[in-house]
């Protein structure tokens, strides 16, 4: 269900929405904003708190099913750059059940701050490198290369395994002569020694 895992449906979601009063909701969403601004960690513990000081009546599971379903919504719009017009278009198609004040302050804080979370999505996509999960080698002799200036040249070959910024595991092969791995290792030892400073 929309890529998320949410304890009950859409439509029962928007409609704890609709018992939480619309500061309480904007405050609700601001804290979303900032979470996903700032890659902290949200308290559905003392939002749900807040519900219970304001009189709704609101478990920890349905607080938490309303943070997922704006989170995801957020992060999508940010993702491929929504217009507040579209994201409350999108909502609109997800269930039947939202009211007009509600997103109309969707509408207005998506104004305010989409933009800002769009760009910084962009930024965190093109800082992201991934992560080296495994690297494998092994030496070899050359029958036949492209690179290898003589037949029968030692060379070696290595199998680089990687997970990217969203935790796909890509392989990537290279083959070196005996100069270049020599090089490479200097480099690799040059690297360990400076991480042992610090």
């Amino acid at each position: 269900m929309l890529g998320m895992e949410l304890s009950s449906s859409v439509d029962s979601v928007v409609e704890n929405i609709g018992k939480m009063s619309p500061d309480l909701f904007a405050e609700t969403m601001q804290e979303i904003l900032v979470h996903l601004q700032e890659q902290s960690t949200l308290d559905f513990i003392e939002t749900c708190n807040k519900c219970q000081r304001s009189g709704i009546n609101l478990d920890q599971q349905a607080v938490q099913d309303i943070i997922r379903l704006m989170s995801y919504h957020f992060r999508l719009a940010a993702k491929v750059n929504l217009s507040a017009d579209i994201l409350i278009g999108k909502l609109n198609e997800g269930s039947s059940k939202w009211s007009k004040p509600m997103l109309q302050l969707v509408h207005q804080l998506w104004t305010e701050c989409g933009a800002s979370l769009h760009a910084q999505q962009e930024v965190m996509s093109m800082a992201s490198i991934g992560q080296l999960v495994d690297m494998q080698w092994k030496l070899g002799m050359a029958v036949s290369s492209d690179t290898c200036r003589s037949l029968n040249s030692p060379f070696i070959s290595v199998l680089l395994k990687y997970a990217d910024t969203s935790g796909e595991i890509t392989y990537k092969s290279f083959e070196m002569t005996v100069q270049q791995f020599q090089n490479f290792y200097r480099q690799f030892k040059e690297m360990a020694s400076v991480l042992e400073t610090v």
